[in-house]
């Protein structure tokens, strides 16, 4: 899937500051004993005993278009709460061309893909594509191969009960056609227009029209009335207030300028009058006598500044974030009235150029509508020649674990207050080797704070993605893809608490209310997602009505929900003490709720609630861990392991528990060694480089652990397949009210009963 692994990468979405563990703890195992993943075709057998998909509506919508409540939580048609477990998906994407994947005999099939996926707990997925047509192209078509995609995507998921999420157009991956009469002032793609371009807002229009109004033939009906499209991403990864707009020049510049010249003459009576509250800070690109502006460089906001300029950057600022907000109310305006969309929209999913001062204004432009959404990776640091897109021999890399550095964990978030929040990309990122952590983690901390998506990116394949060239003939292994042994081996485990509701959702530890005013003036919020946020350094600047003096620590994400409230009250503004659960001399974060301890130093998480109990940790460092009802003890150097009722029920009382243990994963043949990395400005890192990108079938680190359930119903274990189908009764004992069994080497689940 070429396509698949290229143009969806997302671009500059590479290292997240994360903090490499030392380089003996970011090693493959030396001598690692391995069992080689290479399972067969699921045959979705009726008697399997790990299925997931009765989990999932019989047809997804089947009640009526998603809900929202009060709190921000999704809701089916009738009312009734739901989570959602979620991928990015690129299978028969590329149909009829796409060519045999390495290893396997047919092509993929969407139909065996949604099966696939409703069986180990996914409900929802995002298409992520570019219905724009190619430059060559008039301008009113359409890429019909993308919109039929979409359309029998849309089809074979809501079959197995799985909703839809449908992101049609990313300005940084289309064109714009020299006969389309839409200057782009020598841009090579099309970043920021959408914004503010009249013709290039008509032509975008005019693609949502041919996708969402017309007849999708596979299922009768236009994908506006069709409920299992579950929600509306207006765009991808575009913003104003990232880097991407100082490259605005010529035509483009000038209209935008022009906004902003009527914008700032509204503001201020006359631009004579805006001049003189700017204290004749002038740009040479200003044309006052045609009504014109100029822009700062977006550096500038990242920057203190003082007296006119500052006030000019204000007003930039305001004017940006609103041109963004009015884009997205009259773009869900369009989808509404004139093409009859029912779905839940969302705005974007992108950064800004400076996470403490620019990112609540972006998170208020999607305010127009009613989701929130970021993409957000994790991984550490990776350098080569192909690093957008491919791992290859040479490239040198660090492996981070959240185990280890938790404040770039991607569901530290900010979420506006009443509205659901999204993380629409993510995974642990090759060629990072601790992602059997993120399955584990991101269901906790879903849990616990009420995030309420995430997207895991990318597969293109309709069961596992084995090792094999990122592109198809270049010689490296695929990096965006999380349909491995580490991640999607543990989806089941983790989906099921999660969608469950078996971990608490804690009350809000932090709530920010944010005058609009504080926004545009840049003013230091209390808590940032930014993973350098220093709430002593950077809280210099906090509004001065804010009833909360001081930068609240980001390790506040880890204790319970952090929410914003913008166009609100700095002085209601509330803050819950830290100190009783975060402990900064033994490195621990404990949730507001109990129920989850992450220990930084160590370097484990557990997860301590009645229907779900489970540790991720590096046993190297503590091997033993003791639960309320289960304990974990293991030799392996990482891994994650979990135990999750299957009947809704406490364990202690459960007659069916699932017992799942993920540990490291390779390519056959894959070597690393330790090296130096150098990094900007003439800084070092200890870190690895690729040896040997190494080849089919991934070969997964043993498993070395032993396991004990408090219970006085289960009496027998039962050895699974990848395919949850059960193999053999492995030996149990009773001792004390608990079984006890050692969990099978080469197996990743085991059902109690």
């Amino acid at each position: 899937m070429k396509n698949l692994k290229i143009a969806l990468a997302p671009a500059l979405a590479l290292a997240l500051g994360c903090t490499a563990p030392s380089p003996a703890h970011a090693q493959w195992p030396t001598g690692a004993v391995t069992w080689a993943f290479d399972p067969s075709a699921d045959d979705f057998r009726p008697d399997a005993l790990l299925d997931l998909r009765s989990m999932n509506e019989k047809m997804a919508g089947e009640s009526g278009f998603l809900k929202v409540d009060a709190n921000g939580d999704f809701l089916l048609g009738n009312g009734k709460p739901v989570r959602f477990w979620c991928v990015n998906t690129g299978v028969e994407r590329e149909k009829p061309f796409v060519k045999k994947p390495q290893g396997r005999q047919t092509e993929p099939s969407l139909a065996r893909h949604a099966r696939f996926l409703a069986k180990r707990g996914v409900n929802m997925i995002r298409l992520h594509a570019h219905v724009n047509p190619d430059p060559s192209k008039p301008m009113d078509s359409i890429t019909e191969s993308e919109r039929d995609w979409i359309w029998r995507s849309v089809a074979a998921m809501k079959k197995e009960g799985i909703y839809s999420t449908i992101s049609p157009y990313w300005a940084i991956q289309a064109g714009v056609g020299k006969d389309w009469g839409i200057p782009t002032g020598g841009q090579t793609n099309a970043a920021a227009l959408v914004f503010f371009e009249p013709k290039m807002q008509k032509a975008y229009r005019g693609w949502l029209r041919k996708l969402f109004a017309e007849k999708n033939p596979h299922t009768g009906i236009p994908l506006a009335l069709d409920s299992s499209v579950g929600i509306i991403q207006l765009q991808n990864e575009d913003s104003l207030l990232f880097w991407t707009i100082n490259n605005l020049k010529g035509e483009p510049r000038t209209i935008l300028g022009k906004q902003f010249g009527d914008w700032a003459a509204k503001k201020y009576g006359s631009l004579a009058k805006a001049n003189v509250a700017w204290e004749a800070n002038k740009l040479a690109g200003d044309d006052l006598a045609k009504g014109v502006l100029d822009f700062h460089n977006v550096w500038e906001m990242t920057q203190a500044r003082q007296g006119g300029m500052k006030r000019r950057l204000d007003d930039q600022l305001q004017f940006w974030g609103e041109t963004m907000y009015r884009f997205n109310k009259e773009t869900a305006d369009f989808l509404r009235n004139e093409l009859g969309c029912k779905q839940l929209i969302n705005a974007g999913n992108w950064k800004t150029a400076d996470g403490v001062r620019l990112n609540d204004v972006e998170r208020w432009s999607y305010t127009a509508n009613e989701i929130d959404a970021v993409n957000r990776y994790f991984g550490g640091v990776h350098k080569g020649p192909n690093e957008g897109w491919a791992v290859q021999n040479g490239d040198k890399f660090t492996s981070a674990s959240a185990l280890l550095d938790p404040k770039p964990l991607p569901t530290n978030l900010k979420q506006t207050k009443g509205r659901p929040m999204l993380v629409t990309e993510s995974a642990w990122v090759m060629p990072n080797g601790y992602a059997s952590e993120g399955p584990f983690l991101i269901a906790a901390y879903q849990s616990l704070t009420g995030v309420d998506g995430y997207y895991w990116f990318a597969t293109g394949d309709d069961e596992w993605t084995p090792p094999g060239s990122a592109n198809g003939y270049n010689p490296s292994q695929v990096k965006w893809t999380f349909a491995n042994p580490d991640m999607l081996g543990t989806f089941p485990g983790a989906a099921l608490m999660y969608r469950m509701g078996y971990v608490k959702k804690g009350s809000p530890v932090v709530v920010e209310e944010r005058a609009l005013s504080d926004l545009w003036q840049r003013k230091t919020p209390i808590i940032a997602e930014e993973g350098s946020f220093d709430p002593n350094r950077d809280s210099g600047d906090i509004a001065p009505t804010s009833s909360v003096k001081t930068g609240v620590n980001p390790l506040a994400f880890l204790v319970g929900p952090v929410e914003a409230v913008y166009g609100g009250d700095p002085a209601k503004s509330k803050a819950t003490p830290l100190s009783q659960y975060v402990n900064p001399g033994e490195m621990t974060v404990k949730s507001v709720t109990g129920e989850l301890t992450l220990n930084y130093d160590k370097g484990f998480c557990t997860v301590d609630a009645p229907a779900a109990q489970g540790v991720t940790a590096f046993f190297s460092r503590k091997p033993f861990h003791k639960l309320t009802d289960v304990t974990f003890s293991s030799r392996n150097a990482y891994g994650a392991a979990l135990a999750v009722a299957m009947d809704g029920k406490p364990i202690r009382e459960s007659k069916k528990v699932l017992v799942q243990f993920g540990t490291q994963t390779r390519p056959t043949g894959w070597k690393e060694k330790s090296v130096s990395i150098d990094l900007d400005g003439g800084k070092k890192m200890d870190g690895l480089e690729v040896v040997d990108y190494g080849r089919a079938p991934w070969q997964v680190v043993r498993a070395d652990l032993e396991v004990s359930v408090k219970s006085p119903t289960l009496r027998k274990a039962t050895v699974l397949d990848m395919n949850g189908n059960a193999i053999k009764a492995i030996p149990v004992t009773k001792e004390g009210g608990a079984l006890r069994f050692k969990f099978p080497e080469n197996a990743m689940y085991v059902v109690l009963e």
